[in-house]
């Protein structure tokens, strides 16, 4: 996979930690391993902008993803092909606001949010019931074995 981050946030931020966490996700959704993936790390005010563009909501948001070549998850069997999964932009500082409110770790956040994101790039929504009980548990899973992987 080729993953490409970058921090525009102005803050530190686990950039380490979300390439793995990427890579992990890209290779469970068995997706080709010549497939790439952006990651831009923005601050509140450039998010602010992202999310009023790209969903004409105003405010600063954690997390924005952009798929691009609309590729799909594969199978163990069947990768999917080589393309362009798309952009996630990631706001560390929402992120660090709501890893407060939830009672758990910056680093877990960010987590969630990239595992998130990749999920939508993949075509996954919640906007039904059923949609964000399958995706939240299944972005829980990656995070929840990324983890358990780093400690093997």
């Amino acid at each position: 996979m080729t993953v490409e981050i970058e921090n525009e946030s102005g803050v530190d931020a686990p950039l380490t930690e979300i390439l793995q966490l990427a890579d992990f996700a890209l290779v469970k959704m068995h997706i080709d391993p010549r497939a790439d993936l952006e990651i831009l790390l923005v601050n509140e005010t450039v998010m602010e902008q992202y999310h009023l563009d790209w969903l004409q909501e105003s405010g600063p948001t954690d997390v924005l993803s952009q798929p691009i070549d609309g590729l799909r998850p594969g199978k163990p069997n069947s990768i999917t092909p080589a393309g362009h999964l798309g952009l996630i932009v990631l706001c560390p500082q929402v992120a660090a606001k709501q890893a407060k409110e939830r009672g758990h770790s910056e680093l877990r956040e960010v987590l969630i949010l990239i595992s998130h994101s990749i999920l939508h790039l993949l075509g996954f929504d919640h906007a039904e019931k059923q949609e964000e009980l399958e995706m939240f548990a299944l972005q829980e899973e990656i995070v929840e074995h990324y983890l358990q992987s780093r400690q093997s």
